[in-house]
């Protein structure tokens, strides 16, 4: 059953996602049924931003720091490496300033006349005026020290370095909390866990809820993520709610959600709960590609192949191994773990970030100015940046809160009332429940109702028997963005030794119907016009909703439903820069693309 609400042009609107009550990371977070008491608003921003403080982001000339950031989010003008002063039209509701733990704030502190590490022999070679000889001395720095060989890669002492780190965490603590203006803007604190042996990424962002945090953790001490979450453990039997987010598994080589621990152990329920309680949460989009599927993986998918990148970090090596590298396969793995073991290590909700460097967040195609300091601050220099040119202007998270604090902003982060899109900031609902015939989004009080009587995204259902749950869904253009495209519900299963994903066109604009017999929609055109990079809002949809129920249900199923929202295409940032530079447009990247919002997921649970 499907009713797809509203007409052609302007679909009546409601937005909202159930999803069941998760396993949350923090001490005692507000869950879904307490949230539901209270209005929710939807709150915009990035879990995932680098300033001058991490070494890779300093090497790259990035000029500006923690405080900085913020001032920037919160819609203050920052200089950009190119020189030029960058501000936003719209700020940011909330930001995570997220340095890499691994010497942090060391190679700023190079630059301090006043600073013991401006007597450090790699202090000339990281301050080199060249971005190429700085960024070289950063490699050759990495390597030495990952090797072990910390005093020679320095060219100094190493006892040094821990009141380095030290000054620069208080730093990163002071400026968050400065920044911090509770129903007006969230700053969290938090630093980057940068493990990639091999070049295989295995990072996480580490959030912290309160206004203190113990000293990072860092890959250098060891590279397992149960290491880190014995770290979160410890910090949390001190006082400190925190979680943290994996990201980046499109560049893992199938390592973030494995069918193994990092000890070459079977996974076991332990190992689920802890995985789950530590990491409710995956980053899916940002600057390094887009995570939620390959087209190796999804094979029937026909917007599969979108943002790939199959290249491992900090390296030319390919990514060769897809399973365990993206979200969905890591959905459906969770589903299957959980008919056969009856445990799901990979239940996690979804996030969007850009992952910048230059400390100034930008997700918007037009107004790119690339994301890694001088090296692709201008049109030019990104014209002829090779793989870069790959680097999307991804993305943003979406939080449904009661208000714009930390707390209520982590508390929903933590049970997973969450979604992510590639920048646009399109406003996505969805709920699940027995008991929501009735409900319609944007008709009266839906939310509330559906809050009292449903899940939102996040949460889980217990299977019964008939004709499965009703989804509510409901999604709205960005104001200033481009018009939609469609709704989907995307859904992983397993049931007796058996798994698969199944994609249902829920919602489409402008009177299109799908195929009754292959199900094929037809597209929704494409209105750019690649010389002068315009496009138009004459196709597509102001907003969609629907109330669904799967026509495949099977009470006996395991299963997982997300939402994803498409845009109507519109044109690529490198399009635009060719555009103004009056070159041909790359034929190494697509000229369009169509942005998109990914909610997390609701799972429905069979019973024994």
């Amino acid at each position: 059953m499907t009713r797809i609400l509203g007409s052609d042009r302007a679909l009546h609107l409601g937005a909202a996602l159930i999803v069941g009550l998760g396993v949350f990371a923090a001490s005692d977070p507000v869950g879904a049924e307490e949230a539901g008491k209270a209005e929710t608003h939807v709150y915009f921003g990035d879990l995932h931003v680098h300033t001058s403080y991490s070494l890779d982001a300093f090497s790259f000339k990035t000029l500006a720091t923690p405080a900085d950031a913020y001032a920037f989010a919160r819609g203050e003008p920052v200089l950009h490496p190119s020189g030029h002063k960058l501000q936003l039209d719209r700020p940011l509701d909330f930001l995570a300033v997220t340095d890499h733990a691994e010497f942090m704030g060391v190679f700023r502190a190079t630059s301090d006349p006043d600073s013991p590490a401006s007597k450090f022999g790699l202090a000339e070679g990281i301050n080199d005026p060249d971005p190429a000889k700085s960024r070289a001395a950063y490699i050759r720095f990495r390597i030495a020290s990952m090797q072990g060989r910390t005093a020679e890669a320095l060219g100094g002492d190493p006892a040094l370095l821990p009141e380095i780190i030290r000054d620069a965490w208080d730093d990163e603590i002071s400026a968050a909390n400065v920044a911090n203006r509770p129903g007006e803007f969230t700053s969290f604190i938090a630093f980057e866990w940068s493990a990639a042996p091999d070049g295989q990424n295995l990072h996480r962002n580490v959030i912290f809820r309160g206004d203190t945090a113990p000293l990072p953790f860092s890959s250098d001490v060891s590279v397992r993520p149960e290491d880190l979450w014995t770290y979160m453990e410890d910090a949390r039997r001190d006082g400190h709610s925190v979680l943290a987010i994996p990201h980046n598994s499109n560049s893992s080589n199938g390592l973030m959600f494995p069918l193994q621990d990092s000890y070459g152990g079977a996974l076991t329920a332990t190992y689920a709960s802890r995985r789950m309680a530590n990491e409710p949460l995956v980053e899916v989009t940002q600057t390094k590609g887009t995570s939620e599927t390959h087209p190796a993986l999804s094979l029937t998918d026909e917007f599969a192949d979108f943002e790939i990148i199959e290249q491992r970090f900090g390296s030319q090596l390919p990514v060769t191994n897809f399973a365990g590298g993206y979200v969905r396969d890591a959905l459906r793995t969770g589903v299957t773990f959980q008919e056969s073991d009856g445990f799901n290590p990979y239940k996690f909700g979804l996030v969007g970030a850009t992952d910048t460097h230059n400390g100034l967040p930008q997700i918007d195609e037009a107004r790119f100015h690339g994301n890694h300091g001088a090296s692709d601050a201008t049109a030019e220099r990104r014209a002829n940046a090779g793989r870069l040119r790959k680097y999307g202007a991804s993305g943003l998270t979406g939080i449904w809160a009661a208000e714009n604090s930390r707390e209520a902003l982590f508390d929903a982060l933590a049970r997973k009332e969450t979604y992510a899109t590639t920048g646009p900031r399109i406003t996505v609902r969805l709920f699940a429940g027995w008991n929501l015939d009735g409900l319609e989004p944007g008709v009266g009080g839906w939310v509330s109702d559906a809050y009292a009587r449903g899940v939102p995204m996040g949460g889980s259902l217990k299977a019964r028997a008939g004709d499965g749950p009703v989804f509510l869904v409901s999604a709205a253009k960005d104001p200033e963005g481009a018009n939609l495209d469609r709704i989907q519900i995307v859904k992983v299963w397993s049931k007796r030794g058996a798994s698969g994903e199944d994609i249902f066109d829920v919602a489409l604009s402008d009177g299109r119907m799908a195929d009754p017999k292959t199900g094929a929609v037809p597209p929704v055109g494409n209105t750019v016009d690649l010389v002068t990079g315009r496009y138009t809002n004459s196709i597509g949809a102001v907003q969609l909703g629907a109330v669904w129920k799967d026509p495949a249900y099977d009470p006996a199923a395991q299963a997982a439903y997300y939402v994803r929202v498409l845009e109507i295409p519109t044109p690529r940032w490198t399009t635009l820069d060719a555009i103004e530079l009056g070159l041909p447009t790359p034929a190494d990247v697509p000229s369009t693309i169509q942005e998109r919002a990914y909610t997390s997921p609701i799972w429905i649970e069979a019973g024994e």
